[in-house]
């Protein structure tokens, strides 16, 4: 079996997606872009796509790889969700992605794929997806009392809140992030070109050299 799909095979699978547009399944699009299949679908309807993604005989995607977030949020419906499937059998690869905001949940997949329990956690985590139905959603990567979800494009990059050990008290505590120092002017410049100004400390080789002694007579 070829490792990746050829071009017909990519046409057969986008051709079988586009049959299904419109209907009952809440598939919107499809399209096809650098050898990979992408469908777009109704965020209520992906539990009955996916079950017939994976039960389809000409597909047989019963192996979902990969479930992420990704953050517009300049968009109503600010984030998308993209479930990512493949078939041993058929040799076959599609992406799928719903639209969602931060208060309308997705329905979970854990049903159908086992897989999704961690994925949709993590973007639950990250993201603030909420994903209804699903066993255990719990926080898997931040730690215990985590403030935001960090992936946000509008999270800050020193977050809320900073924890250290409390000598005093022995024990960990959470705290408003205090920078401890102004931010520091970086050079990024190749050191292979030099930087065009005086570094702290150079100021000696910068001055000019001593003139040479006098020769003797």
């Amino acid at each position: 079996m070829a490792l990746y799909p050829n071009d017909t095979a990519l046409d057969a699978l986008k051709a079988r997606l586009e049959s299904l547009v419109g209907g009952t399944l809440g598939l919107t699009g499809v399209t096809l872009a650098v050898g990979e299949v992408t469908a777009t679908a109704q965020a209520s309807k992906i539990i009955d796509l996916l079950r017939f993604l994976r039960d389809d005989a000409d597909l047989k995607l019963d192996q979902l790889v990969d479930v992420c977030g990704v953050d517009y949020p300049e968009r109503e419906k600010r984030f998308d969700v993209v479930y990512h499937l493949l078939s041993m059998r058929k040799n076959l690869r599609l992406r799928v992605k719903v639209q969602t905001d931060e208060e309308t949940p997705v329905p979970s997949a854990t049903a159908l794929y086992p897989t999704a329990d961690w994925f949709e956690r993590e973007a639950w985590d990250l993201f603030g997806i909420f994903f209804a139905d699903h066993p255990d959603l719990r926080r898997i990567l931040t730690d215990y009392g985590f403030e935001g979800h960090p992936l946000r494009k509008d999270f800050p990059l020193t977050g809320y809140v900073e924890l250290r050990y409390d000598e005093e008290q022995k024990r960990v505590v959470y705290e408003p992030v205090k920078l401890t120092q102004e931010f520091r002017r970086f050079d990024f410049m190749s050191p292979w070109e030099g930087a065009n100004y005086i570094l702290p400390g150079d100021e000696k080789a910068a001055a000019p050299a001593p003139a040479a002694p006098a020769a003797k007579a």
